[in-house]
């Protein structure tokens, strides 16, 4: 069983591993479950004790949680890589080569909200490329429900937002 556990837990150091951004719960999630590696409770329990022990470190929105490799889980996985199998590791590398796209996406359309000094919310929408905003939108919602509406609404329409803004100034 102990074993079993940190084969879980090299398996999500691997996947951060192996990718130049973080990856969310569900994404991590995906990979695991669909291959029937172990129980969402128990994937929930590995990525707790990674962070406790600061092997990764997470990054969290109303909607989503990032997680990040630190130092010390580069280094981590690096020594104990020989523990997970070759075909594990294949599986890992496939998939991610093969969502890459669909995951960097996800990763690079981010909207978060917050309350402000005026009482009113502040919803901060962003695309990132390549470690740099391509656009960094900041809108002022009177209640929480519309702030989340617009967070929401960001992630399903950011690319028409971005076409249009660029249309109208250019």
């Amino acid at each position: 069983m102990a074993k079993s556990f940190t084969l879980y837990k090299l398996i999500i150091l691997y996947m951060l591993n192996q990718v130049d951004f973080p990856l969310t719960n569900s994404q991590i999630s995906e990979f695991i479950l669909d291959k029937g590696y172990t129980s969402y409770f128990k994937l929930q329990q590995a990525l707790s004790e990674l962070l406790e022990s600061g092997f990764i470190r997470e990054e969290s929105t109303h909607h989503r949680t990032f997680y990040h490799l630190t130092e010390d889980g580069a280094e981590t996985i690096h020594y104990f890589t020989n523990d997970i199998s070759s075909a594990i590791q294949h599986d890992i590398d496939e998939f991610l080569k093969e969502k890459h796209y669909e995951l960097k996406n996800e990763m690079s359309v981010k909207a978060d909200y917050f309350e402000n000094s005026n009482m009113e919310y502040s919803v901060r929408c962003q695309v990132i490329e390549q470690g740099l905003p391509l656009i960094d939108l900041t809108v002022t919602a009177p209640t929480e429900s519309e702030a989340a509406t617009i967070a929401n609404n960001w992630q399903k329409r950011n690319q028409e937002i971005y076409a249009l803004v660029m249309a109208k100034l250019l």
